[in-house]
């Protein structure tokens, strides 16, 4: 039974492979048993493109896990990111045959499911329909229809899209690494459950996670998520600069990143210098970290130009879609030096650096509160919400099942009274539930 109670994530980088074990405490808060990370080889900018390669690294991540937690992983819930996501806006309505009764979840999973049949590009699919407000008769802004009266529904919805193959190569990286396919995630939203707070949510706020090889980037307000967008440059563009800027090889220049990088060029002296030393016999290389962090700064500049042109893309510069609490950055490349004061310079909004601690317990590790790992806590948080929802219809099937044994004729009465406090549990399966029952049963099938 224990088994049941605990979540992995697994969080599939460009950089690393984490597979993070937790599980809800008492207090509701999440507790983190184990950690593993490997150093990920077959992965390119999010998108998988060696196989055995991301098996193996998949392999070692989880075996780590399981040593340190002492619990036996079998099923995961996996981040997708990658530069094939893309994000576009949608209205679409339905004509309710029926305008007595009251608008249920069926008909909302009518609308989304017309939603689900929106020509993509070939080889694309629909991984997330997100609603973001209704119309009920042309009145608008309702944010929950069920339970009004009415004939025509439509609503607004943000649609993200992703390739096929990419998913169904994560898919199957997991299924050979011996292990279950429990859910498949968007990666901007995991980190944004694991850093952002409810309040954030609804004053309006951009979540920026740079990773290894892309940058994600999240955007709600009024507490929906309303754009999402990866671009395909992370910390590791930073480091090929520096290495090619400073002819060293890339285990010194990632090195020299983290220890003395800084994404503001003015604060250091002309004379600081660091020395590295040279490949079998060279003479060592001296290095002015004005330099460096010169180099930095102009990556990062173009990563945060890039991020602050989907920002308005989505329309923060209008009065009603402002971003009260700015921006939030999150991922390992957010704990480069004095990135917070140039992301405030370029985009003038104000700027917080996102520690995944918002839902974990209080006497997690310092280690697991690092903007690292916010992707992993935020899919092992996933994955407890899809337990709690499968034990949730699990009780909901038996009661209606038990009941009418008893007395075969209220039985329509009992069934009736369940409806009203169902649906909102229905209808919180997701569709990212459903590309998960899609890719399972294309990789059952193509074995």
């Amino acid at each position: 039974m224990e088994n049941n109670k605990i979540s992995v994530g697994l969080d599939i980088g460009t950089t690393k492979i984490v597979a993070m074990i937790g599980r809800k405490n008492d207090y509701g808060k999440v507790e983190i048993l184990g950690i593993g990370k490997s150093k990920s080889l077959g992965v390119h900018r999010g998108v998988v493109n060696n196989i055995t390669q991301t098996i193996q690294s998949i392999q070692q991540a989880v075996q780590e896990a399981e040593a340190e937690s002492g619990y036996k992983i079998e099923g995961v819930t996996v981040g997708i990111a990658g530069q094939h996501i893309r994000s576009l806006q949608h209205s679409d309505y339905i004509t309710r045959t029926n305008s007595d009764k009251v608008i249920d979840d069926d008909d909302i999973d009518m609308l989304i499911n017309q939603v689900h049949k929106l020509v993509m590009l070939p080889g694309e699919e629909i991984i997330h329909v997100l609603p973001q407000e209704y119309k009920v008769d042309g009145q608008a802004e309702i944010k929950e229809p069920i339970g009004m009266y009415g004939g025509r529904l439509e609503a607004n919805f943000h649609v993200v899209v992703g390739q096929v193959s990419s998913i169904r190569n994560i898919g199957r990286c997991v299924k050979s690494s011996g292990l279950e396919l429990e859910g498949i995630t968007l990666e901007p939203l995991a980190s944004a459950n694991a850093v952002l707070s409810q309040e954030e949510k609804e004053a309006g706020v951009a979540l920026i996670d740079i990773g290894g090889g892309t940058t994600d980037l999240a955007v709600f307000k009024d507490g929906i998520i309303r754009h999402t967008a990866v671009i395909p440059f992370g910390g590791n563009v930073i480091t090929e600069d520096i290495k090619e800027g400073c002819s060293i090889i890339e285990k010194q220049a990632e090195l020299l990143k983290i220890k003395f990088g800084s994404a503001w060029p003015g604060e250091n002296k002309d004379n600081e210098i660091v020395s590295i030393p040279g490949l079998r016999g060279r003479e060592p290389k001296e290095i002015t970290l004005k330099n460096l962090s010169k180099i930095i700064h102009a990556r990062v500049v173009e990563i945060i130009e890039q991020v602050y042109v989907e920002i308005k893309n989505y329309g923060h510069e209008e009065q009603k879609k402002k971003l009260i609490a700015g921006i939030v950055l999150t991922g390992g490349g957010a704990q480069l030096k004095h990135l917070k004061q140039l992301v405030e310079y370029i985009t003038g909004m104000d700027t917080r650096i996102g520690y995944p601690n918002e839902h974990l317990a209080g006497d997690s590790d310092e280690d697991v509160a690092s903007p690292l790992y916010a992707t992993a806590v935020g899919l092992v948080m996933d994955g407890l919400k899809r337990q709690e929802r499968r034990r949730i219809e699990e009780e909901v099937v038996e009661e209606v099942v038990e009941e009418p044994e008893v007395e075969p004729t209220p039985a329509e009465d009992i069934v009736e009274e369940e409806q009203p406090q169902e649906p909102p549990r229905k209808e919180r399966k997701s569709f990212l539930d459903k590309l998960t029952e899609r890719v399972k049963d294309f990789l059952d099938n193509a074995e």
